[in-house]
């Protein structure tokens, strides 16, 4: 069974810690960090005490909230989608949602390495649980331009490009193209093209790049940054532009090199800036055994010696970290890359307890809160890496980077924060060495995103939008205002634009460059490339220093945005600009009539239903927490639980103002069973769900998660999901 019975605990304190938990931190960790057992679950007991009562405190506070915001709508209907905001404004006021705003202040965070204080770029999400995604995401600090625009649609398939089958030299040729006019536009040459290149030589600490009979050099000199090899004959060229490199690679027998006029056989950008290694959305964790592999990949990653071993091709591999970039400087000094993207660590968030351990304050046992635990696991985890004794570094400046999700208010940014004291003086750190990354995804945060920000002035080193779950919250926070408007159309609300424009304008106004990141969200498909790179240069445009992406190619693609953007030029620019309305962020999306016609209604259940149950049944049955799921229209789209909160909120909006009927979402959802499982036959692992509606784990939880979401708590998925979880492995693992 996966919730451990007593006679398979650890007994310390008033903690009963599940032996494969035990066992793996006092085994695994504890002798290798060199930290005393005793004194690490007596601390470790004191903090959870201390801590337990606050973060009920703090959930009863959300529940009062979200009770005092239902009653206001009930006794203050809106006439034709609308309401009396000056009154709604200031109701929200006098319960606390909406807090007064103090005095200006700057962030003072201290020891931030440059990928999140001073180098604009992309950033991965990726689940820690799976080693090998997270083996991937590390490594994705460079990637090849040329595989990049090879194997996706931003190289047109038309006029002999196709992709299909062996190398195609004609559109290898599109691809060499792309890159040497990217070249051009973002490193240019003092006369001519790339094109006309025929080789690169080093004189006197400059580049010289020969022409035929002549040479020409960079228009700009100091994009020089280094090179490989010898002077004379370099395999690599260093560049660096916006804080960004480049290196262009040479070499004349490789099967691409040998046909190049100056045998470039690839560009490789520095992609993947930071990686956020993620034990939160993008994860099925719901006890002891899928918990101790979180643990365990991060402990591998911060000491730097991972590995996982795959088959691939007919042949077995082995992955591990990569190590860092070796170069010469121009005037002959060596220059040393950092060869893996900064990670970061997504902890839990103030909702989910977890069987794991489980906790007696006085009252009977109960299951701890998982944020609690992972704010103590995770940093014992980096003590190598914050003191240097681990294999590949991840910090140079000795600092660990943890990301916050779903916090509502300052008041719960105050508790992380403490948090993190608490587990400073468990592990004998210095204070502020723990970061953290603050999550503004729900609405009572964005309001009140300036305080939040002020309590944890002297740690935030990020700050980012996520459209999904922001609009989950804002779905669910206002559910009995009236029905909301189709899914596709939120992003044409008022609230949307504002909430993402006073975001960056909140983060430029606390003083977070060049301490923080201000972030932006994550492009779900990751096979629209094509799309991807002619709508994500929004974000820096937006003044946005990162923002995510699905895989190491998209990092790769997006990260030509930030040569393209100097994103501090724009934050520049953009500190003097009004800050976004207020107002405009508290207006709720409601549709101003219900006239769809009955198709138009269908296909809305039809699109999200179908998402819920693609996601769902691979989470609850294969404890797979982030994968490309086929959308209504065959799209494969990156879910986590963000996309399922939206889904299955809006469809709870919908049957609680009766646009649809119970009926119909039944027959609806039944109908996208049997979609989704014909989607999933190739996959031999997959548990079909429309064979067996009654006893199907999967299909009863997508159902819960719309009949009942409007009692869960702020809409989230995760309680009926590890409900689900843990009882269909509790009744097959026995």
């Amino acid at each position: 069974m996966s919730q451990s019975s007593n006679a398979n605990r650890i007994q310390k304190g008033i903690l009963a810690i599940d032996k494969q938990m035990f066992d793996f931190i006092e085994n695994e960790v504890l002798p290798k960090v060199g930290v005393d057992s005793d004194s690490y679950w007596s601390g470790f007991e004191k903090v959870i005490k201390e801590f337990t009562p606050r973060n009920k405190a703090l959930l009863a506070t959300r529940a009062k909230i979200q009770q005092q915001i239902d009653q206001w709508h009930l006794d203050n209907p809106a006439k034709n989608g609308d309401i009396d905001y000056p009154a709604y404004k200031a109701f929200l006021q006098e319960i606390g949602y909406l807090l007064p705003e103090g005095d200006d202040f700057k962030v003072s965070t201290q020891n931030v390495d440059d990928e999140i204080a001073h180098i604009a770029g992309p950033q991965l999400v990726v689940p820690v649980r799976n080693a090998r995604y997270a083996l991937n995401a590390t490594n994705a600090r460079w990637g090849s331009l040329y595989d990049a625009l090879y194997g996706t649609d931003v190289i047109s398939d038309e006029n002999g490009q196709e992709a299909k089958g062996g190398y195609n030299p004609t559109r290898g040729a599109a691809v060499v193209a792309y890159a040497k006019k990217f070249l051009d536009e973002n490193f240019a040459l003092a006369s001519g093209s790339y094109t006309d290149a025929t080789g690169f030589k080093v004189v006197d600490g400059k580049l010289e790049v020969v022409q035929g009979d002549s040479s020409t050099e960079l228009k700009d000199a100091a994009q020089f940054a280094g090179f490989v090899g010898e002077a004379e004959n370099p395999t690599g060229i260093l560049l660096k532009n916006n804080n960004l490199h480049a290196e262009i690679q040479i070499d004349s027998s490789h099967p691409v090199g040998k046909d190049d006029p100056a045998n470039i056989k690839d560009v490789l950008l520095e992609s993947a800036i930071t990686a956020i290694q993620d034990c939160e959305d993008s994860i099925a964790a719901v006890d002891a055994e899928e918990k101790v592999e979180v643990y365990r990949n991060w402990f591998g990653l911060m000491n730097g010696d991972l590995q996982e071993t795959f088959e691939k091709g007919g042949k077995t591999r082995t992955r591990k970290q990569n190590p860092d970039r070796e170069y010469t400087t121009p005037d002959g000094g060596a220059l040393i890359l950092p060869g893996r993207s900064l990670l970061l660590i997504r902890n839990v968030g103030h909702l989910m307890q977890n069987p794991a351990i489980l906790v007696d304050l006085g009252n009977g046992q109960e299951e701890i809160f998982e944020g609690l635990m992972d704010g103590l696991i995770t940093p014992l985890l980096s003590l190598n890496d914050l003191k240097g004794k681990n294999e590949l570094s991840n910090s140079r400046k000795g600092s660990m980077y943890i990301v916050k999700p779903k916090m509502h208010s300052p008041d719960e940014v105050k508790m992380a924060n403490d948090l993190f004291n608490a587990a400073e003086d468990l592990l004998g750190l210095e204070r502020n060495t723990i970061k953290i990354g603050v999550m503004d995804e729900e609405r009572r945060m964005t309001v009140n995103l300036k305080e939040a920000i002020r309590q944890a002035k002297e740690r935030v080193i990020f700050i980012n939008t996520g459209f999904l779950d922001r609009t989950g919250d804002e779905m669910h926070t206002s559910m009995n205002a009236g029905p909301f408007v189709r899914k596709g159309d939120m992003k044409s609300q008022a609230w949307q634009p504002a909430y993402e424009q006073w975001n960056v304008d909140i983060g430029l106004e606390t003083g977070l460059q060049g301490h923080a990141q201000i972030g932006k969200g994550m492009w779900a498909k990751p096979d629209e490339m094509k799309e991807m790179m002619e709508s994500k240069i929004a974000h820096p445009q937006a003044g946005a220093s990162t923002a995510w992406v699905p895989s190491p190619t998209g990092a790769t693609l997006h990260s030509m945005h930030y040569h393209e953007v100097n994103v501090a030029d724009v934050q520049d620019s953009l500190k003097s600009r009004e800050r976004a309305s207020l107002d405009d962020i508290l207006t709720i999306p409601l549709a101003k009539d219900t006239n769809w016609t009955e198709e138009e209604k269908q296909q809305e259940l039809d699109n999200n239903a179908q998402g819920i149950l693609g996601y769902v049944v691979r989470w609850v049955n294969q404890g797979v927490g982030c994968s490309k799921v086929p959308d209504i229209n065959d799209v494969g789209l990156m879910e986590d639980r963000a996309t399922l909160r939206i889904s299955s909120q809006h469809i709870a909006n919908w049957l609680h103002h009766g646009v649809v009927s119970e009926e119909q979402v039944m027959d609806t959802m039944k109908r996208m069973a049997k979609v989704v499982d014909e989607q999933n036959a190739g996959d031999n692992g997959y548990q079909p769900m429309a064979n067996n509606f009654d006893n199907s784990y999967a299909f009863k939880a997508a159902c819960d998660l719309v009949f009942k979401g409007r009692e869960q708590p702020s809409g989230y998925t995760e309680p009926l999901l590890h409900q689900a979880r843990l009882d269909l492995k509790a009744n097959t693992h026995c």
